[in-house]
């Protein structure tokens, strides 16, 4: 998935059904925690229903339903694939800038990166963050198309978009399609925040825990909420209780940007967090990774607030640096305390280990690959992210490398 030889787009016309239509059923699904059955079809949920109910706010149950590291996964001779579909895109009122770029489908056969697709039609949901209130516009669904795939049988991935709330209508081939089989590898079990869940990336493939993925030969799960990785009791639990052989946890930025605590109760909160994980997975791999540079939290604490006074979309960090004398937590305090916990832990845990988020993305990268928004990096920077991860976690000597 070289993001310099991108793949011809799907075809996007209409043009007649394939001849047989295999039902969209749980087997065929891989990264969701959930399946709903919505008003069109299938719709995948990144948390389990009684964490779902536990939501306190708007934003983090739309970034659950927004479908990050989901993929439809079967074996095939098929050279043509149609997937009818629903989208649920989002917009916030008065506030342009901040709609999430359009939905994109990546066709992976046999583990490359083939194709590329988008929906028409679909509802758009409206909200206004200084009230709560939402507004929807239905629309009907719509279809992606997929033509010219090689004459073989071929393992074949769909994954979602990471942007839009996706429910799964139907599926059509030109040859049957099993379930794929598996190939046996590693689940690796991921929890952070928007640059996790996938920011300004182009598509599914292209945010870095999925390339660091491919890169790593294994399975993800990405449980990447955008604002939404709090520390939650709920999501602890989740992970807890999610099958999995490695997992990761990248803490900071969401809690410094919505302003949410303070240092005397983020320690324990982070103890809490990794406890409850290890009541499941007692003796796997787990990785507690720190925030990558953003220099607006640095040395500033939150809140963080959009500003388009410079004519495009940045943002702007409301908190005063002397406030952290108070407790008020920022990346570089953050980034102390996670090494001091993990440190600690590590006492009594030899498979606990810490990544520093600086060496995934520093003041280096910066310089040639600045964050165009101040916050969420762009595609070529969540390939380097990728990249970097699979080199230092899954390559040899890293807390994930492959026994052997």
């Amino acid at each position: 998935m070289n993001p310099q030889h991108e793949p011809a787009p799907a075809g996007h016309h209409h043009a007649p059904a394939a001849p047989i239509t295999t039902p969209v059923t749980a087997s065929l699904v891989r990264g969701a925690l959930d399946l709903e059955h919505g008003q069109y079809g299938l719709l995948p949920h990144r948390l389990p229903a009684w964490a779902r109910a536990q939501i306190p706010d708007q934003h983090l149950g739309l970034a659950e339903a927004r479908p990050a590291g989901v993929r439809l996964a079967f074996r095939t001779r098929a050279t043509t694939l149609e997937l009818d579909a629903h989208r649920t895109t989002t917009r916030y009122a008065g506030m342009a800038d901040l709609a999430l770029p359009e939905g994109v489908y990546d066709l992976v056969v046999d583990g490359g990166l083939t194709a590329r697709g988008v929906l028409s039609g679909g509802d758009v949901l409206t909200l206004d963050p200084s009230t709560g209130d939402t507004s929807t516009v239905p629309g009907p669904v719509g279809t992606v198309r997929f033509t010219d795939l090689p004459d073989r049988v071929k393992d074949v991935e769909i994954w979602l978009p990471h942007t839009e709330i996706t429910q799964l209508v139907a599926l059509r081939s030109d040859a049957p399609l099993d379930a794929s089989p598996g190939q046996g590898r590693r689940v690796w079990l991921h929890h952070g925040s928007s640059i996790s869940h996938g920011s300004n990336a182009a598509s599914p493939t292209s945010t870095w825990p999925a390339v660091a993925a491919s890169l790593g030969g294994v399975d993800l799960v990405n449980l990447g909420f955008g604002g939404g990785a709090l520390l939650d009791p709920f999501t602890a639990r989740s992970m807890r209780d999610t099958p999995a052989d490695l997992i990761s946890v990248k803490i900071g930025i969401s809690l410094v940007n919505v302003d949410l605590m303070r240092l005397r109760a983020f320690t324990p909160a982070v103890d809490g967090f990794l406890d409850t994980l290890r009541e499941g997975h007692p003796g796997i791999p787990l990785l507690v990774i720190s925030p990558l540079l953003c220099p607006l939290h640095e040395d500033t604490p939150g809140p963080l607030v959009p500003d388009s006074s410079s004519g495009t979309l940045a943002f702007r960090a409301l908190g005063d640096p002397a406030e952290r004398t108070a407790g008020k937590l920022t990346l570089t305090v953050i980034r102390d305390e996670l090494a001091r916990v993990v440190s600690r832990r590590a006492a009594q845990d030899p498979h606990l280990h810490y990544l520093d988020g600086l060496d995934l993305y520093g003041r280096g990268d910066a310089e040639d690959l600045p964050l165009p928004d101040g916050l969420h990096p762009d595609t070529a920077t969540h390939h380097r992210i990728g990249e970097r991860f699979a080199a230092r976690v899954f390559g040899a000597g890293g807390p994930f490398a492959a026994a052997g």
